[in-house]
């Protein structure tokens, strides 16, 4: 697994990690923050197959954070018990021997909300995007582009064949 040191050189010199807030404090002693540039909602259900020939991924709708005041730069998510849909500020770049794993971060736990999220497979590039559960009965609020998850980077044999599913290069 990656250090601090190792993932910063490799944002710095290889863009690990593009259109982050701030490097330092995103950066932790093995990880990188990932932070919530968008919450959306489902609205359909979703479907799929072992092929994914007929994989139907779920509709959504971007749910628009609120400012509190007019003084505010930005607003807020006021989430209530639920699944949800979140996608990073951050755009990753996982070079072919490198796959990354996240987990939420402990204050958010510590709220009654928490982060699902898959493997990141080698030669992925593009937004993250992963499911939070809003678990506290009494909801929860999230201020935009705070640090919600930690992805942290595992070091494989290079591949050959990195990630080329619908989903590389998703930026929007």
């Amino acid at each position: 697994m990656l250090n601090r040191e190792q993932i910063k050189y490799l944002i710095e010199k290889k863009k690990l990690m593009e259109d982050f807030i701030d490097l330092d404090v995103q950066l932790t002693p093995n990880g990188f923050d990932l932070t919530a540039g968008k919450i959306f909602e489902f609205k359909s259900a979703g479907i799929l197959d072992f092929s994914n020939s007929e994989r139907v991924v779920s509709g959504i709708k971007e749910i628009k954070s609120l400012k509190k005041n007019a003084k505010d730069k930005y607003g807020w998510w006021d989430l209530k018990r639920g699944i949800y849909k979140i996608r990073t500020n951050e755009k990753v770049n996982l070079p072919k021997d490198l796959i990354a794993l996240a987990f939420p971060r402990t204050s958010l736990l510590r709220m009654g909300g928490f982060i699902q999220a898959g493997v990141w497979d080698a030669g992925f590039e593009g937004k993250s995007e992963f499911i939070l559960t809003v678990g506290n009965p009494k909801g929860i609020k999230i201020k935009q582009n705070a640090r919600v998850s930690q992805m942290i980077f595992i070091k494989i044999t290079k591949t050959k064949h990195g990630y080329n599913g619908i989903y590389k290069n998703l930026y929007i």
